[in-house]
């Protein structure tokens, strides 16, 4: 872990989120560097959960840990009550002894996800209107998306979606003035600097370029999400045929 990673780590913000929630700052806005110092962190969570967590929720910048506030009352039943912390400073004290341990730590190695994804037709409806928004024919503007790589920085909105930072500023569309009532599984979008893939049938407003015959949630797995915070995205085009095969041999 490089010193300045150190450094942003254990400077980290920490905040009261409620009476049962504690909120750890890393930094503000979409950054990678950023995100790296939540990914180091949650990775420490998974290996060893503070006492008293039930789960932690990451996002752009920071982690929020939820945890049991009468388990960590009992914590300090030994402690004169003239001497007794708040829930809040007993958990914020574990956390930043947690971030002081990670300045010892390494760094985690992010997993590269490969997505197959059929560009255009009744798959992307809106492609033509992408490459004409920007001034590109349709294949630059797969060429483009599919040679880019993409940090998921957090799963929210529907199960399993992935908020994708990355994309090329040439291929940005804004979202569409009218949003679908529902769009597929798997379809493959843009909006504004974003572009991300619906894993279940939802309403939105993105431009859809594509679909992709992956399942990125799967309820009966387990994680049911076949993403995660931390990935590393790649698209890459295939021909209806390949998709067909690929939905066709699927279990």
């Amino acid at each position: 872990m490089s010193e300045s990673i150190k450094n942003e780590i254990s400077d980290a913000k920490i905040l009261p989120f409620g009476e049962s929630a504690i909120l750890i700052e890393f930094g503000k806005g979409i950054d990678p560097e950023i995100h790296s110092r939540v990914k180091v962190f949650t990775e420490d969570l998974d290996l060893n959960p503070l006492p008293a967590m039930i789960e932690y929720v990451s996002a752009f910048s920071s982690v929020t840990i939820f945890y049991n506030p009468m388990k960590v009352r009992k914590m300090q039943k030994d402690v004169p009550e003239e001497k007794s912390l708040l829930t809040f400073e007993i958990v914020a004290a574990m956390v930043r002894e947690k971030l002081c341990k990670l300045e010892r730590g390494a760094d985690y190695t992010p997993r590269i996800v490969e997505i197959p994804v059929c560009y255009g037709e009744e798959f992307g409806p809106d492609l033509q209107y992408v490459a004409e928004c920007n001034k590109l024919t349709v294949d630059e503007v797969i060429h483009i998306h599919s040679h880019g790589e993409y940090l998921v920085y957090m799963i929210g909105f529907a199960p399993g979606f992935p908020y994708l930072g990355g994309m090329s500023e040439t291929i940005a569309t804004p979202r569409r003035q009218s949003p679908r009532m529902s769009i597929p599984a798997g379809s493959v979008g843009i909006a504004g600097m974003q572009t991300g893939v619906y894993p279940i049938a939802t309403p939105g407003g993105w431009q859809l370029i594509g679909n992709t015959p992956v399942e990125l949630f799967r309820l009966q797995d387990n994680p049911p999400t076949l993403l995660q915070s931390g990935d590393r995205i790649r698209f890459y085009p295939i021909s209806r045929k390949e998709y067909e095969e690929y939905k066709g041999g699927r279990s």
